[in-house]
């Protein structure tokens, strides 16, 4: 490989989310999506010139930030769309909360596909409207979406919205062209409109393409809203750099409001010179990024299969988020991630922040090199054996 994913970069005391906010710093965390890999040299080299600028006032987002936008989901993805339809922002969050905000009135119904996104939750909250729950059919170590249950839910006259996650985060999902065709003829018949959060849409794997779910058709396009970043694909999401795209010139004029009372509706220069490096001149180290990403999944599905067999791992077709299946245990997902941190000093994600169908399962990020993914599994290895064995 040109790229030194093995290279260990130390990141306590970086003031960094994942690393430092652990009760010590005898901790491994495996918990928030956030790659302990080194960006792309080309956005590297991009901020770096920036920076030797030295004046970092307000920025006005250029026309080859658009370019680099519209070039890349037309090459990577085959979809088309106008420099018009978007707008930026400081993150797909934050881009949820301004398109609920926008389209919703308090007391409207939002539906979520669990387990999801756990801060969907909280912006559909915070908006005052009410989440509902089209729960994921879990059957022969996969997940399918629940059709007949979304259809019920989504004929309820004060269903307003379908958030999709796509690929979803966490079960590692790639939606096929059929599952999301039903999916948008479902919400088009019932007046829902769709908002797609696919941030992780770089990241999937062979066999697995991701879809735009606004690429489907113009049907679909018009009625509904897709959120995208470069943030998890090129580890810059402390940039804050986010679009939305909304083909409806009502729809969009309605969250450019919405991001404007939000105060999130500019970016940094910073954000501005990534994201154009990254899209413009980063595709080879995305490449030996997701073949370095594929086989830390390899080595984990393989140290499982052998060491673990009664803990099935989802198989994985996107992101660098691993769903693992602890109901053997017949413990909670609280419980077990809190005695992880406790005994084992490993921090991982809860099933159960996902909502509904989450209870049996913990997520694991295993965007690390690897020497730190078999510490981390040796740590659930440890633990787990000990549990099983105090269960006989």
């Amino acid at each position: 490989m040109k790229y030194n994913f093995d290279e260990i970069i130390p990141r306590r005391n970086s003031n960094s989310v994942k690393w430092d906010l652990a009760v010590n710093d005898s901790v491994l965390p495996f918990w928030v999506a956030d790659m302990d890999f080194r960006t792309a040299p080309p956005v590297i080299e991009a901020l770096n010139r920036r920076v030797q600028h030295g004046i970092f006032g307000y920025t006005k987002v250029p026309q080859t930030y658009f370019d680099a936008v519209t070039g890349w989901f037309q090459r990577r993805h085959n979809f088309t769309f106008q420099k018009e339809w978007t707008l930026y922002t400081t993150g797909v969050i934050s881009a949820v909360s301004a398109i609920i905000k926008a389209l919703t009135v308090p007391g409207d119904k939002v539906i979520v596909q669990t387990p999801v996104y756990h801060c969907f939750f909280a912006s559909i909250r915070n908006n005052d409207c009410e989440c509902v729950s089209n729960q994921l059919i879990y059957k022969n170590g996969t997940y399918t979406v629940d059709f007949d249950d979304l259809e019920e839910k989504a004929s309820d006259p004060r269903a307003k919205l379908l958030i999709l996650c796509s690929p979803h985060n966490p079960v590692g999902r790639v939606w096929s062209r059929e599952e999301l065709a039903r999916i948008g003829n479902i919400c088009l018949k019932n007046g829902v409109t769709v908002v797609s959060d696919e941030i992780h849409c770089d990241l999937v794997y062979q066999g697995f393409r991701h879809i735009p779910f606004a690429s489907l058709n113009d049907d679909f396009c018009f009625r509904s809203v897709t959120c995208t970043s470069p943030s998890k694909t090129f580890n810059i999401a402390g940039l804050q750099c986010a679009n939305i795209h909304a083909m409806d010139e009502s729809i969009r004029e309605k969250i450019d409001k919405a991001l404007k009372i939000n105060e999130v509706s500019s970016i940094s220069p910073f954000a501005v010179e990534a994201l154009i490096a990254a899209y413009n001149d980063s595709e080879e180290w995305l490449e030996e990024l997701k073949e370095y990403l594929y086989g830390n999944y390899l080595f984990l599905k393989d140290f499982v299969e052998k060491r673990l067999p009664q803990f099935p791992v989802l198989h994985l077709e996107a992101t660098y988020l691993v769903w693992m299946d602890c109901s053997v245990l017949n413990l909670s997902s609280n419980v077990i991630a809190e005695i992880l941190l406790e005994k084992e000093n490993l921090w991982v994600n809860s099933g159960m922040m996902y909502g509904a169908g989450g209870e049996n399962f913990i997520r694991l990020n295993i965007a690390c090199p690897r020497q730190l993914l078999d510490e981390g599994l040796r740590k659930i290895e440890h633990y787990f054996l000990l549990a099983l064995y105090s269960k006989e």
